[in-house]
C-alpha cells in the first residue's frame, strides 16, 4: 500500500494562502508522501493547469492516487441529474489525463421532502449512466461513504449492487462512518471487497469546553476531526484487514481537523508510515 494525501486535507491553506494544486504537490513532497489526490473543486483554469501538474508531479516523483468529482445525483431536475451524470464523465476524462483510474464520487444527500427511495434511485441511475463510459475507459467510480443518505456502509453495499458495474466500487472513509454512527470495523467488514481507494481519517468527540466547530452527526452530536490515532477509528483493525484482503491501492489522508493542516498532514504520513511498516 502506497501514501497519498488529498489536496483538501489542507483546505484552510489553500483557502488562506492561495494554494493552486502544483503549490500542493510541492508540499505532498515536502511531507514524503507518495501521490497526491486532487480535486474539481480546485482548478482555477482546468486546461491551463493540468499539463503544470503532471510536469510537477513528474519532477517531483509523485503520481496523482485520485481525482475527486464533487458530483449530486439527489436532485429532482432529470436535466439536473444528467448535468451530474457530464460532470461524473468529465471526472473520468480528467483523471485518464492524470493518469489515474481512481475518480472519487458522491451519491448525493436528502432535502427537503425527499425520501431515501427516491434519493437512491437517481443515484443508481446516474451511476449506472456514468458507469458505461467508466467502463469503457476502465477508470473506477469509488463512491465514497458521505452524508446522510449514502452514509453507511449497507446503503454503499446496497447502491454498488444496484448499479451492477464491476467499475463501480467504495471509496472507504474511516472517520465519516461516525458521522452516521456506525463502527468503521464492522463497516469495513461490510465493504472490504467493494474497496478500491481509502481515506485515512479519524474523529473524536468534542470536549463541551472547547470553541471550535466540529462535524454535526445523525444525532446531533459534535465531532471534531483529529489526526488519525487520537480519535475512536481503529486504523490498525482497517489497515491490518486490507493486508489480509490483498488491497495494494492508495491510503490517502484527508485531515479535517482543527490544528495546523501542514504540521497535521506532517504527522498523519509519519503515523501511517508507522502502520504499514
Amino acid at each position: 500500500m502506497k501514501i497519498s494525501v488529498s489536496m483538501y486535507s489542507v483546505h484552510k491553506v489553500v483557502q488562506t494562502e492561495g494554494w493552486s494544486p502544483v503549490d500542493f504537490v510541492h508540499f505532498a513532497k515536502s511531507i514524503q508522501a507518495d501521490g497526491v489526490e486532487l480535486l474539481d473543486i480546485y482548478w482555477k483554469d482546468k486546461e491551463k493547469e493540468i499539463p503544470e501538474v503532471l510536469k510537477e508531479v513528474k519532477e517531483q516523483g509523485l503520481v496523482v492516487s485520485a481525482y475527486d468529482v464533487t458530483n449530486n445525483f439527489v436532485v429532482e431536475s432529470e436535466e439536473e441529474r444528467m448535468q451530474q451524470v457530464e460532470k461524473v464523465k468529465d471526472g473520468i476524462r480528467v483523471a485518464k489525463q492524470l493518469g489515474t483510474n481512481i475518480v472519487r464520487t458522491f451519491c448525493g444527500d436528502l432535502s427537503g421532502d425527499l425520501t431515501y427511495e427516491d434519493g437512491q434511485e437517481w443515484i443508481v441511475d446516474g451511476l449506472k449512466k456514468a458507469a458505461e463510459f467508466a467502463e469503457q475507459e476502465e477508470v473506477y467510480l469509488a463512491i465514497e461513504n458521505h452524508g446522510l443518505l449514502a452514509g453507511r456502509s449497507e446503503q454503499v453495499e446496497e447502491i454498488i449492487a444496484k448499479v451492477g458495474s464491476p467499475f463501480v466500487k467504495s471509496t472507504f472513509d474511516t472517520g465519516n462512518f461516525l458521522l452516521v454512527h456506525q463502527d468503521p470495523k464492522q463497516s469495513f467488514d461490510r465493504l472490504k471487497k467493494e474497496i478500491v481507494h481509502v481515506h485515512f481519517k479519524d474523529f473524536r468527540k468534542k470536549d463541551p469546553s472547547e470553541d471550535v466547530n466540529g462535524f454535526r452527526s445523525m444525532k446531533g452530536e459534535e465531532l471534531i476531526g483529529t489526526i488519525p490515532g487520537d480519535g475512536q477509528v481503529d486504523l490498525g483493525y482497517v489497515v491490518n484487514g486490507l493486508n489480509e484482503n490483498g488491497y495494494d491501492g492508495w491510503l490517502s489522508i484527508e485531515y479535517e481537523g482543527v490544528e495546523d493542516p501542514k504540521e497535521a498532514n506532517l504527522e498523519c504520513v509519519n503515523r501511517l508510515k508507522k502502520l504499514l511498516s
